[in-house]
C-alpha cells in the first residue's frame, strides 16, 4: 500500500511559488462510507481509510485518514464501496471548524475529488 502524502509546495523555490494543496491516499476502507444531509441541504459522504505505516517508520501502527466527498460522481461511487477494500483517493487536505460544547473544534480531512478501488 502507498503512504499517503501530501505536497504543498513546488520545488525549493519558495519565494514566488504558486501554492499547492494536493492529496494522494491509498489505503484499506475501515467501515462502509456514511451519507447525511447537512444543514444547507448539500449532501456529504464521509469514510476512513487505514494506512498501514512503512516498516522503515520510527513508530510503526497504521493511520487512519478521513475523508469526504461533495461531488455526486464520488459520493455514489463511495457508497458502493465493502470495508476492506483497498481504495485510492485524491483531494485537498481541509480544516473544518464547528462549535461544540467546550469551545471551537476543528479537525482535518481530505475533501475528495477522484476516487477508485484498487485492485
Amino acid at each position: 500500500m502507498r503512504a499517503a502524502s501530501v505536497r504543498t509546495g513546488s520545488g525549493s523555490d519558495i519565494r514566488g511559488a504558486g501554492h499547492r494543496n494536493e492529496v494522494f491516499v491509498t489505503g484499506r476502507l475501515s467501515t462502509p462510507a456514511e451519507s447525511r444531509e447537512l444543514p444547507s441541504g448539500d449532501q456529504v459522504v464521509s469514510w476512513r481509510l487505514v494506512v498501514d505505516r512503512p516498516a522503515t517508520a520510527q513508530r510503526s501502527g497504521i493511520d487512519a485518514i478521513d475523508c469526504v466527498a461533495y461531488a455526486a460522481r464520488v459520493r455514489r461511487t463511495a457508497l458502493k464501496w465493502q470495508p476492506g477494500e483497498v481504495i485510492e483517493v485524491e483531494g485537498s487536505l481541509r480544516r473544518r471548524f464547528w462549535r461544540a460544547g467546550t469551545g471551537t473544534a476543528s479537525r482535518f480531512d481530505v475533501e475528495v475529488s477522484r476516487a477508485a478501488r484498487v485492485g
